[in-house]
């Protein structure tokens, strides 16, 4: 079994590796951030998936998974049409299938792709019975048909910034009807060239009237609205090579106009004693005492990918607007974490603690896993659907107890 455990302290050689990915991405050298860098390279083995699998899965008492769909390749994010069909994104294929569970077994019976040649396509959301979609660069929309096809194509933003090393947008709807899109930054930690870089924007459904909503978000992939409050929350991810502790995973309350102090601040506004700049001037501490402090906290480099509150029929009411997210996992820290479906438990509508929800993917001794899991989508009947990129797979979570 092969398992990569290289312990590394790092400081020139990996600012110099760094200098060179910025430069590929069109940064200016006069703009680059010197770090002191420290971490692990451990990466568990990714084992093969076989249905035997799923009896090494840990759920709460009246929770069942099963397969929903498989063999798809790399599926990524995944949303539920009103007519119950499911398009599904595959950043590697280029392409969005969809797919339907016609006998209503709990399983898709059919599969077809609907739109292809969308190289890093990753977010998609429905509004008013038209698909959006969007890659690094572009944003798309396309009315959905009654047969489950797309009408034509229209791209409605072709000028995203440069991706650099976080290319996966997403994208939500809003109940001001305005469409929000995470941009996450060029590179781990670095003073971006592009204002746009490390933001949550907002525009209009047809792409325009552009506007940062929010910035100092590193990448936040997954966020929604509380579907009491309207209040939109969204889990951030923390800069790399800060060891294995530091820094947090974040949980924010975002506010249009906030900062979130990202590169030169992490976790509770501390300043980031691994870069060695200051933000223009000012000093990193007076910076950071003016930015958002996150509302919780989550184990550092877990990867938290997509969130949902959950408004199914079909769970407990104790889970009824609660946040489920998908952990993708750490391939930089010692020992790996992440590999598993968490919940956030709300209340009064303000978030109080996580707790596992789905796991068992990484083996016990942590040397390998067989599901990274990804996107989340509540399917008709309420059972939670999320996806594993690695291994091809749509799981499905029923609340079966009576």
């Amino acid at each position: 079994m092969k398992f990569i455990n290289k312990s590394k302290s790092f400081l020139a050689g990996c600012t110099l590796a760094l200098l060179i990915s910025q430069t590929a991405n069109g940064q200016r050298p006069e703009q680059r951030r010197l770090e002191r860098m420290e971490g692990y390279l451990s990466t568990p083995q990714r084992l093969d998936f076989n249905e035997s699998l799923l009896q090494q899965l840990q759920l709460p008492r009246g929770f069942q998974i099963n397969v929903f769909a498989k063999g798809l390749g790399n599926p990524r994010n995944l949303v539920v049409a009103p007519n119950g069909i499911i398009y599904v994104t595959r950043r590697e294929e280029s392409d969005v299938v969809a797919l339907r569970d016609t006998n209503r077994d709990g399983r898709a019976d059919s599969m077809n792709i609907v739109a292809k040649g969308l190289k890093y396509v990753n977010g998609i959301t429905i509004n008013k019975n038209r698909l959006y979609l969007v890659t690094d660069t572009s944003l798309y929309g396309a009315d959905l048909k009654a047969d489950g096809s797309l009408g034509k194509l229209q791209t409605l933003i072709s000028d995203l910034p440069d991706a650099g090393q976080h290319p996966n947008r997403t994208m939500a709807f809003g109940s001001d009807g305005l469409l929000y899109i995470s941009v996450g930054s060029t590179c781990n930690a670095c003073d971006e060239t592009n204002p746009e870089s490390a933001t949550l924007l907002q525009v209009q459904p047809d792409g325009s009237n552009r506007t940062i909503y929010a910035k100092g978000l590193r990448n936040t992939i997954g966020f929604g609205w509380h579907p009491q409050t309207k209040e939109l929350w969204g889990l951030d991810h923390g800069s790399d090579w800060r060891g294995n502790d530091l820094p947090p995973e974040e949980l924010n309350r975002i506010v249009q106009g906030g900062d979130y102090g990202w590169p030169f601040c992490w976790g509770d506004r501390r300043p980031d004693v691994y870069l060695s700049a200051n933000p223009q001037g000012t000093t990193k501490e007076e910076y950071c005492a003016k930015t958002q402090p996150p509302v919780l906290t989550y184990t550092a480099h877990s990867a938290p990918l997509a969130m949902i509150f959950y408004t199914g029929n079909q769970f407990p009411q104790e889970y009824i607007n609660d946040v489920f997210v998908t952990m993708r996992g750490s391939w930089n820290r010692n020992p790996p974490v992440g590999y598993k479906v968490v919940r956030i438990r709300y209340q009064n509508g303000k978030p109080v603690k996580f707790e596992d929800f789905v796991t068992g993917f990484l083996t016990k001794d942590r040397t390998a896993q067989f599901g990274r899991p990804v996107g989340l989508a509540i399917a008709p009947d309420g059972s939670l659907l999320f996806t594993d990129d690695t291994n091809g797979v749509i799981y499905r979570v029923a609340y079966t107890a009576k």
